[in-house]
């Protein structure tokens, strides 16, 4: 079960950012996706309008204000037809682009019937307005000579269910009849003067396009609508700061002929009522209740004068478009702020520091929210920052779970540990020491309260405190039962040599802990140490005890002298070579060599010289051999030439005479030349017997038969059956070498080489 919990927790210790990021993430999605974010998420972007700098007045719209001064001038309302008319001919005296009449002329109104009707003909730039009957309010027709000349748009407005108007209505589409906007329908005669006009976007051919501008039409969920009413061509409105946005005159001024031409010459002018008694107002998201009253509305002439300015700006001056993301940038961007809240709140574990961290990523969020609206960017705010909050709200609630729990952890295990005798220890994840017992204590050399929350590092020298933090972290790693052993050296500046086996525990909430169980081996590793000496010591005794049976064994099988394998190792490689031969049916020749007047040369030159012949003789024969062969020296100047695995007695004969060849040659010893032959018998398996005492017997005393047919030659000791051929004759040549035998010299290298290099002149 501790297992299971082990990696449960494991899982959870790497993964809980991820998984409580996306929980939340999650939960948040749903809320927004259910609408009950929408009010919050608006409520923000008409913040996000408030904060935002005002605009410059936009010069090329125009609007004539009918307010309640005017009201009281006239003394009438509507107006009447004749007044209407007088102000209209008056306004296109300036020579305006466009005009727009915001007031209803359904209905003859008073006398001069005819005469309106006569400017709505004679004025082929004036547009006026309807109202389309929708689930709310009736409709209000348009003058019909207007209508017969195309010269109507709608004045309906998309009001929110809070009451704000946030959307503007470009198109609408009634029984098969596409109906246009008051807004667009002034917008487009200003635009076709400066040579714009509508065409399908590039990007869809359902869209709109203003010069560069495309008017993406608004999705039922798009920003921080859900489900919203988007019916005929709707659009973000991306309003201008309500003071002073426009240029006003009042109708006494038009009447009295007081407005500048420079004013209205070539602008689109609006009529409309800004009296506050005929209530014809609308809130925008600038609208915030404040505390000296109620919240600022604006009229609705003023409304369509911000349709009209979106639309111009961003066909002529480039200025964007409210834009949103699609919903799947949206939820991604929720969940980074769900993680940014996790992240935070998991890292810092002080409660005070992790709160303000917080504070301070929602700042950020605000901060971003309003830097990409600055730039026409609408992005979600109120979502990311509850997954901000609730994300950390969960980790910290998280959090004090597991404090209540690792504080009860703590109670017990201090409870358990101190009825211990070894010192023990008890960390956290971060290496910290949060439960010791009084052994460890007495260890450090220090009270419990000045170690607990401490590290190694803070009283460690600085190698054992890395080591100690590199085996805790394998411990770590590897969730196993691990011990090592380490130097520790307490405050009082005693070095122990200590043994820790470390084991992680869990308790019920998770919480990850690493025992340690201390016990001091000084004592043991100054044994083990001794030991190892001991052991040192003992290998290299070893060493010369091998290295004395070595030289033993050489001196047991070999001559001192020459090096040679002595009677011993001959008689053993002759009884080896014997074996072979009988095994595989080869012949095996056993070749007995005995310098011939050896003594009156040692009588002569004395032994030193003698022994300097026999090193010679020695290496002379090894050279002239294979590497299978023996040579031997049983004693005095008495050689023994071992041919294992020999083809014939024709190859026997053909070494013979290569050994007397070489030893024939002249030696140069300390400056002296020495002549020296041998004469040589021969035995042969299994011809002249089957071990090894009769072939040398027989080689014996076939050299002995040598001796007596005048030395320097081979006998073979049936010398009956073969042909004994004439000894090579032999010129002495005088070595020009004046100096003993080189010991270096190439044992290999063929004496009749040396001869021929010998006998080439001086």
């Amino acid at each position: 079960m501790c297992q299971f919990k082990r990696i449960r927790q494991q899982v959870w210790a790497e993964r809980r950012i991820g998984f409580v990021a996306a929980g939340v993430a999650g939960c948040v999605v749903i809320l927004r996706v259910a609408g009950l974010l929408q009010s919050l998420e608006l409520a923000a972007l008409d913040q996000l309008f408030r904060l935002r700098p005002s605009a410059p007045v936009d010069s090329r719209i125009v609007i004539v204000s009918i307010d309640d001064a005017d009201l009281n001038q006239v003394r009438a309302w509507p107006l009447s037809d004749a007044l209407m008319a007088e102000v209209l001919e008056k306004i296109n005296a300036y020579q305006p682009r466009a005009i727009g009449l915001d007031i209803y002329r359904d209905l003859p109104v008073g006398p001069g019937e005819a005469e309106l009707q006569r400017v709505f003909q004679t004025l082929p730039h004036l547009v006026g307005i309807e109202k389309i009957a929708d689930d709310v309010s009736f409709g209000v027709s348009p003058p019909e000579t207007l209508k017969q000349q195309n010269q109507v748009g709608f004045n309906n407005v998309v009001v929110d269910a809070d009451s704000r108007v946030r959307r503007a209505l470009l198109f609408w589409t009634i029984n098969g009849e596409a109906r246009m906007s008051l807004s667009l329908k002034l917008a487009l005669m200003y635009l076709d003067a400066e040579g714009v006009t509508p065409q399908p976007a590039t990007v869809n051919p359902n869209y709109l396009q203003l010069g560069q501008a495309v008017f993406r039409p608004l999705g039922a969920n798009d920003g921080g609508y859900v489900r919203a009413d988007t019916g005929g061509y709707q659009i973000l409105a991306n309003f201008r700061h309500p003071n002073q946005s426009f240029r006003s005159v009042s109708l006494q001024r038009v009447l009295a002929g007081e407005v500048p031409p420079e004013l209205m010459r070539d602008r689109i002018v609006l009529i409309g009522s800004t009296a506050v008694s005929l209530k014809d107002f609308f809130y925008t998201p600038y609208s915030s209740h404040t505390m000296l009253g109620a919240a600022q509305q604006i009229s609705g002439v003023e409304l369509h004068a911000n349709f009209i300015s979106q639309i111009l700006s961003a066909s002529l001056d480039g200025r964007s478009l409210l834009r949103v993301w699609p919903d799947s940038a949206e939820w991604l961007w929720i969940l980074i702020w769900a993680w940014v809240g996790t992240y935070l709140s998991w890292k810092v574990r002080r409660l005070f520091y992790s709160a303000l961290l917080v504070v301070g990523a929602g700042a950020g969020l605000s901060g971003v929210c309003y830097l990409f609206f600055a730039f026409s960017w609408w992005l979600p705010w109120v979502p990311p920052l509850l997954a901000l909050t609730g994300a950390a709200l969960v980790i910290t609630g998280y959090r004090a779970h597991l404090e209540e729990e690792l504080k009860k952890s703590k109670e017990f295990l201090h409870s358990v540990i101190n009825t211990i005798p070894d010192p023990i220890f008890v960390k956290d994840k971060g290496h910290r020491w949060i439960v010791l017992n009084e052994a460890f204590c007495r260890l450090m050399g220090r009270p419990l309260d000045e170690l607990l929350e401490k590290t190694d590092a803070d009283f460690l020298p600085v190698e054992q405190a890395a080591a100690f933090w590199q085996e805790d972290e394998l411990t770590f790693a590897s969730g196993a039962e691990h011990e090592s052993e380490e130097e520790f050296t307490n405050l009082h500046g005693i070095t122990y040599l200590i043994a820790t086996k470390r084991s992680l525990h869990c308790d019920a909430a998770g919480n990850l802990f690493l025992v340690g169980v201390i016990r001091d081996i000084t004592q043991r590793k100054r044994m083990e140490e001794e030991l190892r000496r001991t052991a040192a010591e003992l290998v290299r005794s070893n060493a010369e005890l091998r290295q004395t049976e070595d030289r033993l064994r050489q001196m047991a099988y070999h001559d001192v002298l020459t090096g040679l394998p002595n009677r011993k190792l001959l008689q053993d490689r002759l009884n080896q070579a014997l074996e072979w031969a009988r095994t595989h049916n080869q012949m095996v020749a056993v070749l007995f060599l005995d310098l011939d007047g050896f003594k009156l040369i040692n009588d002569t030159h004395g032994h030193q010289m003698g022994d300097l012949l026999l090193k010679a003789v020695a290496q002379r024969l090894m050279g002239c051999l294979r590497g299978s062969d023996t040579v031997a020296r049983l004693g005095g100047d008495e050689f023994v030439v071992l041919l294992p695995a020999i083809p014939g007695v024709p190859d026997i004969a053909r070494v013979s005479e290569k050994i007397l060849t070489t030893l024939a040659q002249n030696f140069a010893l300390n400056g002296q030349t020495i002549p020296v032959t041998t004469s040589i018998g021969i035995s042969v398996y299994p011809t002249d017997g089957d071990n090894d005492e009769a072939l040398m017997i027989k080689a014996d005393r076939a050299m002995y038969s040598a001796k007596e047919l005048g030395k320097n030659r081979y006998a073979l000791y049936h010398e009956q059956q073969y042909e004994q051929p004439e000894p090579p004759k032999l010129q002495a040549v005088e070595l020009a070498i004046d100096s003993t035998v080189d010991p270096t010299a190439d044992p290999t290298a063929d004496p009749t080489d040396q001869i021929e290099e010998l006998q080439q002149p001086r």
